[in-house]
């Protein structure tokens, strides 16, 4: 595709199926160039840097996550949608993850899913500072959240291009962690009830369980701020 045709919105869109595909190790200007049918040269006219293209495709699928109408729906769904929608962002796109450690990431989308977070909170009722807070550690407990998955492919693909037996050595990993995790009882007490591979895994429902825990804590901070008044 010769670069007076290529635009930058279908580098990005084709950077993000990309990093989808490979994550950040597998993104380059001539596998990019490639899968645009185009040569590497064509993208460097329109984007500069691997770096900024991360970038840009990080901004970019934040756009995914739909706002909630405030006006139609309490501040708690409302917070709910919001974090849900951000985990399951991060899940379809497990490098956004690791990019937060690795590449400055900023832009429009992500300002708007962040001013949008806000006034839900001030909505809520906290002002200032306190709805910055209510929405950092909301925004902190869905990245870690995703963090989990986002590793455990990453390190997947790592051991395939090893030329290992990655089923087989996970499985050898976790009989050797599981002994390991035997030494102490309240692990063995849960090893005694579940299989060695699933012994690591967190429980089922551990994200909606953390996200209501959070927002019940919220919810307490507010109703005892109005007491106090």
């Amino acid at each position: 595709m010769p670069r007076d045709t290529l635009t930058a919105d279908q580098i990005v869109r084709a950077a993000i199926e990309l990093l989808d595909e490979e994550g950040l190790d597998g993104l380059n200007m001539r596998s990019l160039g490639k899968r645009l049918g185009s040569a590497p040269t064509a993208i460097y006219w329109h984007i500069k840097t691997k770096d900024e293209l991360v970038r840009l495709a990080g901004d970019a699928i934040w756009e995914e996550v739909e706002l909630p109408d405030l006006d139609g729906t309490d501040w708690r769904t409302a917070a709910t949608a919001m974090a849900t929608g951000m985990h399951a962002m991060l899940t379809r796109h497990p490098w956004l993850g690791q990019a937060f450690g690795s590449h400055l990431l900023y832009g429009p989308a992500k300002s708007r899913y962040d001013d949008h977070t806000l006034a839900i909170h001030e909505k809520a009722g906290f002002a200032g500072a306190d709805a910055d807070q209510a929405a950092a550690s909301l925004f902190i407990f869905v990245l870690g959240s995703a963090l989990g998955p986002a590793a455990e492919l990453s390190l997947t693909r790592r051991l395939s291009k090893d030329g290992g037996d990655v089923e087989r050595l996970m499985a050898d990993t976790m009989a050797q962690a599981a002994e390991v995790a035997r030494r102490f009882p309240r692990l063995r007490e849960r090893l005694d009830t579940v299989a060695a591979a699933d012994y690591a895994a967190a429980p089922d429902n551990s994200f909606e369980f953390g996200l209501q825990a959070i927002l019940d804590g919220l919810e307490a901070r507010l109703a005892a701020g109005a007491n106090n008044r």
